[in-house]
């Protein structure tokens, strides 16, 4: 084990959260003068495609995505990786499918959040409210668990406190969030997500050797493990595992609104294409990547999970076992950039929400303005408040982070996936359905959750999006049709 408070291991980490900050601050200074609202929230829609890609990556990608996944594959094998391939498409697809249609929209709508287009197409301030105060819910759950996992993860492998890891990484990412808006949340999301891919390279690197190479690793797991071979795992992977996982953290993932509002962000058409393409190339290098080094971890770590505290502690201890001390801090920077990249993107939609769905809005109904330097103070001051308020919660930081994590992620799907694709390809979508499916599903979701009900064991997203896809059915045979005027921005006439 890496001797308590290792300074080797922490001086990158300050080097590389010292340049999160100061790019924040080039980029604040670049941006004066330029639209406030556009480019605090949406980068003044200027976004190329490697800047995109990597941005989409990292705030899709989290700290259980190089923990806890990883950590799951040492425990079943090769049927994890086969199940988490999934996630490979969902930057193609989320792009694809919302990328150039949500653009078109935020540019003839003059939008600038997720909710601004739900707004617009449905017509109801009742609905957008509503989205604003799902969005704000479940990220503050997701943050949590960033947190948490960044901080568990700083002190296993650095030897420093829980709360020393939490203040470094936790109260960076609210600064340079704050300071720099979303356009600043790109630019180091882009670097984040480098990271992930050295870090991942040279913990491979490193386990092979410490495992004496990949025959000698793989021999030991066709002897000792060969479960782990087996696409079922000898059941250890049953479908059901399969199923509600391509849907939770692959095809669902579409909707979510982090990733819907980069599509708000790039600048042309020729970025997006570009995104897409190295989008997918990155996700598949990561996803792939460190579950299958999870995997060889069998060659460094001889015992089951359970002896090491559990699968969120297998890559923790194998970047202690395996590298040099050196080094450790260098590959915690990956599984940390895919943490705190997180917590910025949701950072700053949560805040969005607040300003620009809610309070600007209301001021705008009211026949009343908001001044720029009044505007930025307030986003600028509930980004900061939102992050701290979750920070303080991770002080004390809940059990169960996995299963926090999971729950917002499906909340979010149900209360977004069909009010979104619905919404965006089909005319006679309208306010009744959407609202219906919004709030009952996002209900239903929640009270099975807690209940513990499942239906063939499957993932409660399996009945949320299902009972949401059903009311907004319902709401749009029951409800009145959209009109005309609104149809027209959204489905022009060819």
């Amino acid at each position: 084990m890496i001797a308590h408070g290792n300074i080797f291991a922490l001086l990158p980490l300050l080097v590389f959260m010292g340049l999160m900050v100061a790019i924040s601050v080039v980029v604040r200074h670049q941006s004066a003068g330029s639209n406030f609202m556009q480019n605090y929230f949406v980068g003044n829609r200027s976004l190329g495609g490697f800047v995109l890609a990597m941005t989409t990556v990292a705030t899709y990608s989290s700290v259980s995505s190089f923990v806890g996944g990883p950590g799951m594959a040492f425990k079943v094998g090769f049927g994890w990786i086969y199940m988490a391939v999934v996630q490979v498409t969902a930057i193609f697809l989320v792009l694809g499918i919302f990328g150039k249609r949500v653009a078109l929209l935020a540019r003839e709508l003059n939008a600038v959040t997720v909710v601004d287009i739900i707004r617009a197409r449905f017509q109801s301030d009742l609905l957008a409210a509503l989205a604003a105060f799902v969005i704000v819910l479940f990220f503050c759950g997701t943050m949590t668990a960033q947190f948490v996992g960044g901080a568990k993860l700083f002190s296993a492998v650095t030897g420093y406190p829980y709360e020393i890891g939490l203040l470094l990484f936790g109260l960076v990412v609210v600064i340079y969030t704050t300071i720099g808006g979303f356009r600043a949340v790109a630019f180091t999301d882009t670097c984040c997500a480098i990271m992930m891919m050295i870090g991942i390279v040279l913990l491979l690197y490193y386990v092979l050797d410490a495992g004496g190479g990949y025959s000698t690793i793989m021999q030991t797991i066709e002897t000792n493990h060969p479960e782990m071979l087996e696409p079922f795992s000898f059941g250890n992977m049953p479908w059901t595992i399969y199923f509600t996982q391509w849907l939770l953290v692959g095809i669902c993932t579409i909707a979510l609104p982090q990733s819907v509002v980069r599509g708000i962000s790039y600048k042309d058409t020729h970025g997006l294409h570009h995104a897409m393409m190295i989008g997918t190339i990155v996700v598949g290098f990561m996803n792939i990547g460190i579950n299958f080094t999870g995997i060889l971890a069998r060659g460094v770590l001889p015992l089951d999970p359970q002896a090491y505290g559990g699968v969120d502690n297998v890559i923790p201890l194998t970047i202690v076992t395996a590298m040099p001390s050196s080094l450790a801090g260098l590959a915690i920077i990956g599984p940390l950039a895919a943490s705190i990249s997180t917590i910025s993107g949701l950072l700053i939609v949560a805040s969005s929400a607040i300003v620009k769905d809610v309070y600007v809005h209301w001021l705008e109904r009211n026949g009343r303005s908001v001044e720029t330097r009044r505007l930025r103070m307030l986003s600028m001051a509930s980004t900061a408040v939102i992050g701290v308020i979750v920070f303080v919660i991770a002080l004390t930081p809940p059990s169960l982070i996995w299963l926090i994590n999971m729950f917002a992620f499906g909340g979010l799907e149900t209360a977004f996936f069909w009010t979104l694709l619905l919404g965006l390809f089909w005319r006679r979508a309208n306010r009744l359905g959407a609202l219906l499916s919004t709030v009952g599903g996002t209900i239903v979701y929640c009270t099975t959750q807690a209940m513990g009900f499942k239906i063939f064991d499957l993932h409660q997203i399996t009945i949320g999006i299902s009972c949401s896809l059903i009311l907004f059915l319902i709401g749009t045979y029951l409800g009145r049709p959209t009109s005309e005027e609104t149809l027209q921005k959204f489905f022009p006439a060819r």
